[in-house]
């Protein structure tokens, strides 16, 4: 029954969609590669600063990063309530009104977390000199967040109505002007003085304000919306719900993952300082590898909706499976290149001989977790377009959870290379799972009507 979903390679009638989702993901792709290389940069500058300055900053995006992507993950949920009144402006206005409401509620809830990062970091036990050295740095975050929740309902918008292309534009303006403030205002080029902290805030800041303006300028000229307003006006309290019993589960999704990751990483430091270091790099590789499927998967998700609209099973499910074949073939060939060109890449990470050995042993292992984690997340994306992600966070909580529990025994008895197999494993049984789900849900009977949401 799950052979179907994940198995079967793309055959001559899908070579269509095989090139339709490409051209809707590589724009995507593109805008995420170019937002973590900005975000290395602000970490290079930092770390030259000084080490309190890169402590309170890794406090403060330790928050930062989870309330973001729990954001993004809570407004995809519009997605594919879009794609189906793409020329339908009539229908589409109200929607796109109500996500924007959706985005102040999700992204004021999250800034006020962001914001609280001193509160956290006192009651947690981290150092004063860390917190002392916040200064507004955690004020000048939540606006962030607040941007990129109004940015990401503008995102979800131009996904579904297929301007990828525009997305991309305004990620790269918003990387732009993050790197060059950055340049300017951290480290203090020329005669200006170093800002440090704040002025990577002020960078961070006026990157989301960019991407924000500029995505829902593309909004307002999309043809369909052309010379209507945008402004939110009375929230449709009924519509809003609809889209976050969607989204809502997303987020969580996220927020289980990133609670587990946590957890992962603090069994990884119980063994020692190599291993949590090695285990460091593993982490932020896997994150740059895995942005491919999230791409694909983003792509993926309004060719689904457009066909389940139409109660079509086979195009559904070929759309999965092409996403699929995708998203691993470019995860697999920029996996493959890394451990090719390790004596290279390596060293970019760490000078200590010894810890650049230990993450070179584990980088088959990051190929086995990129992989399994690219192939759950594009069937995640898969429910999304059927408005199905209760089963997706089940799947997540379940099988993380497990892992969370096993962490701590399985890192102290076998270290940091069954800690990371457990890992693969939690990340395969997970797409199995939402396989599982996802065809089900898109076994079409009659003339049956899509629920919004569900299991």
């Amino acid at each position: 029954m799950i052979e179907p979903v994940i198995s079967m390679g793309p055959g001559p009638a899908e070579r269509s969609t095989w090139f339709g989702i490409a051209a809707a993901a590589l724009p995507l792709y593109l805008t995420m590669i170019a937002a973590s290389a900005g975000a290395l940069i602000d970490t290079a500058l930092l770390g030259n600063h000084s080490t309190a300055t890169l402590a309170a900053f890794a406090v403060a995006m330790a928050v930062f990063s989870p309330a973001t992507a729990t954001v993004a993950g809570a407004l995809r949920g519009m997605m594919p309530f879009v794609t189906p009144h793409k020329e339908e402006p009539d229908q589409l206005l109200p929607l796109v009104r109500s996500g924007i409401w959706l985005a102040i509620s999700v992204g004021a809830v999250a800034a006020a977390a962001v914001a609280s990062v001193p509160l956290l970091g006192r009651a947690t036990g981290v150092p004063r000199t860390a917190v002392d050295e916040l200064g507004v740095f955690p004020v000048l975050l939540a606006g962030s967040v607040f941007a990129i929740a109004v940015s990401s309902s503008a995102t979800s918008v131009l996904v579904a109505l297929g301007h990828s292309k525009s997305v991309m534009r305004a990620g790269l303006l918003g990387t732009a002007a993050s790197t060059t403030l950055s340049v300017l205002l951290v480290g203090g080029l020329g005669p200006l003085p170093s800002c440090g902290l704040t002025g990577a805030g002020v960078a961070m800041l006026a990157s989301s304000v960019i991407s924000a303006f500029v995505n829902q300028a593309a909004v307002r000229r999309a043809m369909v919306l052309s010379g209507r307003s945008l402004r939110p006006g009375r929230p449709d309290v009924k519509r809003v719900w609809a889209l976050a019993t969607v989204g809502i589960p997303l987020a969580g999704t996220v927020l289980v993952k990133f609670a587990v990751l946590g957890v992962l990483t603090f069994a990884a430091a119980r063994l020692g300082t190599d291993s949590a270091a090695v285990h460091s790099v593993g982490i932020s590789l896997v994150d740059l590898l895995f942005t491919a499927a999230v791409a694909v998967g983003q792509a993926t998700v309004l060719v689904i909706s457009d066909h389940a609209t139409r109660h079509d099973s086979e195009r559904v499910r070929r759309s999965v499976r092409v996403g699929t074949w995708l998203a691993l073939v470019v995860v697999v060939f920029t996996a493959a290149t890394v451990i090719v060109l390790r004596s290279w890449v390596v060293p970019l990470f760490t000078q200590d001989a010894d810890v650049r050995l230990q993450i070179t042993d584990l980088l088959p292992l990051v190929l086995a977790v990129v992989v399994t984690d690219a192939l759950q997340a594009v069937v995640g994306f898969g429910l999304i377009g059927l408005k199905r992600t209760v089963p997706s966070f089940v799947s997540t909580f379940v099988c993380y959870g497990v892992l969370a529990a096993i962490a701590v025994p399985v890192a102290a008895t076998g270290g940091l290379a069954v800690l990371w197999a457990a890992l693969a494993l939690a990340n395969f049984c997970q797409a199995m799972s939402k396989a599982y789900s996802f065809y089900r849900h898109s076994t079409f009977t009659g003339n049956r009507e899509q629920a919004p949401a569900g299991t």
